[in-house]
């Protein structure tokens, strides 16, 4: 089968949707299937290359506009390619047009990866091409039973839904030897962009009334100033190590030196978090807030962690403590996660669902 992705970053572009693109196409090629991705370059320059079996085009960027790269190429590009299947990562906006004017797919499946949150003037404008768009498309994919739920526009087109979770490889993080720190601390960890709807200010909030716990704050973003500012001010900047960008060969480690993860996300834009199965599958138990997404789906409260209020520095506060105070059931917790990774989350899962629905 051909498969076009088409999305805007890729390799070595850093990030939740660009790893789960890479990790799906390199999944379908090893399957014998001829996948290429489509999206945009870090410059003005058109190139393509293999990258594991798959073959990468890198459409020539124009600029950026509201987070999302602008490419005249990529129409051209596009129209040249005739896959049979065509799958979109929803939202971007500009993949999403060239599909719907030069796409030349036999089929065409859009995982939807989150509402357009923040952006309230591009999701105006945008509007009426997004309803065309999905009302075309053969089949959506929503990460969630939550999101699907809760999706105000998901709820518009639900015949034409299927659930597929997103998955891990959970090998490396079970495996990874824990590189445990000098201190006799608790150590809590945080991986992910240090964006806005990250939520990261609430758990540094928290931290001052959680004695006796060390923070490790794994990712770089547009936040990372404001909150080294905000860990100064609280007075907790010796209990909060920024470790910055961290390689897929080094993060396991990160995990199994962990007692505990925080997902302390404060808006939809966390659509699901992936990064809390890499947590589960190294065996830890998962603090995260319920905003009607995929992230409470993925961590069970009182199975595989706590689901607190998001926005709610007490909450996150309470949460910890009662973890960090009782060794056998954080234990006990992570033991359950890793068995839920297993049972429900893995990247051979997600990748047969996803050919399920190719095919149907």
């Amino acid at each position: 089968m051909k498969i076009l992705h088409i999305y805007k970053d890729y390799f070595p572009v850093l990030g939740g949707i660009e790893n789960h693109i890479k990790q799906l196409a390199e999944a379908q090629a090893a399957r014998g299937h001829q996948v290429s991705v489509l999206v945009t370059s870090r410059d003005r320059h058109t190139h393509s290359e293999m990258l594991n079996g798959v073959r990468v085009i890198f459409a020539a960027r124009l600029a950026t506009v509201s987070s999302a790269p602008v490419s005249a190429a990529l129409f051209e590009l596009l129209r040249r390619e005739t896959p049979d299947v065509a799958h979109l990562q929803f939202p971007y906006p500009l993949g999403e047009a060239a599909q719907f004017f030069v796409g030349r797919a036999r089929k065409t499946v859009l995982s939807y990866q989150s509402d357009i949150v923040r952006q309230k003037y591009l999701r105006v404008v945008y509007a009426p091409l997004m309803e065309r768009v999905l009302a075309r498309v053969d089949r959506i994919i929503a990460t969630s039973p939550n999101y699907l739920a809760s999706s105000p526009v998901l709820a518009r087109w639900k015949s034409k839904c299927v659930v597929v979770p997103l998955g891990i490889d959970p090998t490396p993080f079970e495996a990874a030897p824990a590189l445990r720190a000098a201190s006799a601390d608790a150590q809590l960890l945080f991986v992910g962009k240090l964006r806005y709807y990250k939520g990261l200010n609430y758990l540094l909030e928290a931290l001052p009334h959680i004695p006796r716990a060390h923070l490790t704050v794994v990712g770089t973003g547009p936040m990372e100033r404001a909150w080294r500012t905000l860990a100064r001010d609280l007075g907790i900047a010796e209990r909060v190590t920024f470790a910055g960008e961290v390689s897929d060969a080094e993060l396991p480690a990160y995990y199994a030196a962990c007692d505990l993860f925080v997902l302390p996300a404060s808006a939809r834009s966390e659509a699901y978090g992936l990064v809390q199965l890499e947590a589960m599958a190294a065996g830890k138990p998962v603090v995260c807030t319920e905003l009607g997404t995929g992230t409470s789906f993925v961590n069970a409260h009182e199975e595989t962690g706590l689901v607190v209020p998001a926005c709610d520095a007490g909450a996150l506060t309470r949460a910890v403590t009662r973890l960090l105070a009782d060794d056998a059931w954080r234990a006990r917790l992570g033991a359950a996660a890793q068995a839920r990774v297993r049972q429900e989350f893995t990247l051979e899962q997600m990748v047969t669902r996803v050919m399920e629905v190719y095919t149907n």
